[in-house]
């Protein structure tokens, strides 16, 4: 079981720690948005307990930035079901988030386009989800401190902050998608029947994160929003070999649209 409140203390402690008001989870390939020069950090490494990731793309470390007014902690690499960690594990983060202080919890991930409209480095707002991993963060002791047993997840991805976010895509030029996100374990990709399945099922774009931190998320009372970088087409949209190297490719390509608009976001907000 993850200590919270040891790793509380250890953030505490450190010089740059500042208690934030948003706190973002940046996903495979798309971590750049952290790697301004006045941005202070410290490592996974060096806070007592806590768990390494072990996935390409995922940097490793707590990022604290200014952005406008907002305080800002990022995350810079996640955990994901698949690389054999539990649920209180993958969903740290947003406990972490909820225990220091912040309002807002945006998540970004790279994740596969089932929807036939989009292409490879489309960034698509999360409008709603579809938990398919078969678990759920929240079963067992409901931790009554963070928030209640049968938590309400009608909107489980703010409006009025995902409608900012599609306005800061359009001050940035860009048309951004919005969608059904669905969530499977993996770490394999899907086969073409299991694609066509979850199109019919409402599904836009398909990854194996997220969801969880996003539940745990609302259960402790942060608001939501979120954003996925399509970085490829799902099993059966393409006849191409899907592969990782594709996904940290796409999202190099796309990473100054993708910080511009999430930079604007963060700047703009009110939380």
């Amino acid at each position: 079981m993850i200590d919270d409140k040891r790793i509380m203390e250890k953030l505490n402690a450190e010089p740059c720690f500042r208690s934030p008001d948003i706190a973002v989870v940046l996903g495979s390939g798309l971590g750049s948005l952290a790697d301004r020069e006045e941005n202070e950090s410290i490592s996974y490494s060096t806070i007592p307990a806590f768990p390494q990731p072990t996935v390409e793309g995922h940097g490793g470390k707590i990022v604290f930035a200014e952005f406008g007014s907002n305080n800002v902690m990022m995350f810079q690499g996640r955990f994901h079901f698949y690389e054999g960690y539990p649920m209180d594990v993958v969903t740290l983060f947003p406990r972490l988030a909820a225990l220091l202080g912040a309002r807002l919890y945006l998540v970004t991930n790279a994740a596969g386009g089932v929807n036939r409209a989009f292409h490879p480095g489309d960034l698509m707002v999360i409008r709603d989800h579809l938990n398919l991993m078969g678990v759920n963060p929240l079963i067992g002791r409901n931790r009554d401190e963070l928030g209640p047993r049968f938590p309400d997840m009608t909107h489980a991805y703010d409006p009025e902050f995902s409608r900012k976010l599609v306005t800061c895509g359009k001050d940035a030029g860009l048309d951004l998608r919005e969608g059904v996100y669905a969530a499977l374990t993996g770490p394999s990709y899907e086969t073409p029947a299991e694609i066509n399945m979850l199109r019919t099922m409402g599904a836009d774009a398909i990854g194996m994160s997220t969801v969880p931190e996003v539940i745990v998320a609302r259960h402790a009372g942060l608001k939501v929003c979120g954003i996925s970088c399509i970085t490829n087409l799902a099993a059966g949209v393409t006849d191409q070999p899907l592969s990782h190297a594709e996904v940290l490719e796409t999202g190099e390509r796309v990473k100054y649209d993708f910080v511009k608009i999430i930079s604007s976001f963060l700047e703009s907000v009110s939380v």
